[in-house]
């Protein structure tokens, strides 16, 4: 397990680098590394390097760390999502916070809320419409016996559907054409608003949920049993619940509001971890951060490079590799959610 996390670790750093240096303008790993220790070491850099450095340190450093962090909290979500709803088809988005953080990102966007906070003001907005979502999700699905699976599951699907038809008449209702082509971008996924001021706050999330949710390994191994097996283990069901709800939840908000709803990270990348490692979540919760993180920062390289200087938005791409992905997943003979 060791060797295996300290492997990834390095192809992420290598991919990091490469990302980096990747794009209209190609710089080779040996001076992208060069010009990232400069920056972080406060070197020198000569005259004519300025503009390549800040190609690199202002413009992609920031926004291939971001969708490092990104891919590795969405990988890491869909892990303990899937295990708190025990169903293999849950994901980051399934709770309904991603449809929230859609709505107030729309409601920014299209009529201009929150417009003296500046370029913060569409993330700010999709984290509150998150934050809102998971407030009328956990008040809709609470009773006094406590937080089922199934009314958690049903819930988020059904408000995902009001907050999705509220976004459409925010959209119809749009003033002109470019708000609406803006919204549909976003909605699919871009990090081509990532800056070193949004990254920070996101990194801070993910690492601090990633750090919590490993604590938890024992627990949601109990629970993907199911809730009887769980509290004869000794695990308070409710409890772990709610408090995996408010987390996934905090962490689903944050990565939504700087990068959009990027769909299928969430729920390929944990099973494929569990086919290679196997369904104990203390090596899961391990894994499966460092390869989605690996997997967003391509994701990212082929977003951008592929019909350049446009960008495709990243959630084609995630569809495109993930749907044949968990096709094959689900036709390959002896697997099972958490198992083989």
């Amino acid at each position: 397990m060791v060797i295996a996390g300290a492997g990834l670790f390095l192809v992420l750093l290598a991919s990091i680098v490469i990302a980096i240096g990747l794009g209209p303008a190609v710089i080779n790993p040996g001076d992208t590394a060069r010009y990232l220790w400069a920056a972080l070491s406060g070197g020198r850099i000569s005259a004519s390097e300025v503009a390549a450095y800040q190609i690199i340190w202002q413009v992609r450093a920031p926004r291939v760390l971001l969708a490092a962090a990104v891919g590795a909290g969405l990988a890491v979500v869909g892990v303990a999502v899937q295990a708190m709803v025990r169903n293999a088809l849950a994901d980051p988005y399934v709770l309904g916070v991603s449809s929230g953080a859609s709505v107030g990102a729309v409601t920014v966007i299209v009529f201009g809320v929150l417009a003296g906070l500046g370029i913060h003001a569409v993330s700010i907005g999709a984290f509150l419409g998150a934050a809102l979502a998971s407030v009328l999700v956990y008040a809709a699905s609470a009773t006094r016996a406590g937080i089922t699976p199934l009314r958690l599951v049903l819930t988020g699907i059904a408000l995902s559907f009001g907050f999705q038809a509220v976004m459409s008449v925010l959209i119809y209702l749009a003033p002109d054409g470019e708000a609406t082509s803006t919204v549909l971008f976003w909605t699919m996924g871009s990090f081509g608003a990532a800056t070193w001021e949004s990254l920070p706050v996101v990194a801070a999330v993910v690492v601090f949920g990633t750090v919590v949710l490993r604590r938890y390994g024992r627990s949601l191994d109990a629970m993907a049993l199911g809730d009887e097996t769980a509290v004869s283990l000794g695990v308070d069901t409710t409890a772990v619940r709610t408090a995996l709800f408010v987390l996934t939840s905090l962490m689903t908000g944050a990565m939504v509001a700087v990068s959009g709803a990027i769909g299928f990270v969430g729920l390929v990348m944990p099973h494929l971890v569990r086919l290679v490692v196997g369904a104990g979540h203390a090596k899961v919760l391990v894994i499966t951060p460092l390869v989605g993180a690996v997997f967003m920062v391509w994701v990212d390289l082929l977003s951008r490079t592929v019909v350049a200087p446009r960008e495709l938005p990243l959630g084609a791409i995630t569809a495109l590799v993930g749907v044949p992905v968990f096709v094959y997943l689900m036709r390959r003979r002896g697997y099972l959610f958490g198992g083989r």
